[in-house]
């Protein structure tokens, strides 16, 4: 059983305390539970921002692809134009 402040009695005398039942103390405050358009809303900005990461990756590896191709045809256009001219 804890104690709780009451308040100041006489100058001079001890501060006042009460037994207190440790079912009547504080609450801690729960969050309320959302409510179902909220949830909702935060599934469908999840699923949103998913799709979008899905779409920026496959137009990266596409990006990448086609970079990865130019880069070949120069460096093919670079080997040939080294063998005309070396010879």
């Amino acid at each position: 059983m804890g104690a709780v402040w009451v308040g100041p009695g006489s100058p001079g005398d001890p501060p006042r305390v009460a037994a207190m039942d440790p079912g009547t103390g504080p609450r801690k405050e729960r969050p309320k539970p959302r409510e179902p358009a909220a949830r909702l809303e935060k599934a469908k900005q999840r699923s949103a921002q998913q799709e979008l990461k899905q779409r920026q990756r496959a137009e990266i590896y596409a990006l990448n692809r086609v970079m990865t191709e130019l880069e070949q045809q120069q460096f093919d256009s670079f080997c040939k134009q080294m063998q005309g001219s070396g010879e």
